[in-house]
């Protein structure tokens, strides 16, 4: 019997995809951070958003990682999402 390949939803597009072919973004409530998960393990509540510019365009703009992470986010973190999704495609 085949594993199973865990499903995450992008939090820009709304698509369900692989949590592997996703960036993970972690706010920890304990250390009062947020930032780009690349272990995928990393503790506190998360959000997917795709490698992809449009993504996260649609992301910044409906406010909707935000609304995932129930924490407003700072310039510096969109702007270390659009670098990681450069290197992504790049």
């Amino acid at each position: 019997m085949p594993r199973r390949i865990p499903l995450r939803k992008c939090v820009g597009c709304n698509e369900r995809k692989a949590k592997f072919d996703l960036i993970r973004i972690v706010y920890n409530s304990a250390e009062d951070t947020i930032s780009i998960d690349k272990t995928g393990k990393a503790n506190g509540r998360g959000a997917y958003i795709c490698p992809d510019p449009a993504c996260l365009n649609k992301a910044v703009k409906s406010k909707n990682i935000e609304r995932s992470l129930k924490k407003s986010v700072s310039e510096k973190i969109y702007e270390d999402l659009k670098k990681e999704i450069d290197e992504m495609i790049g």
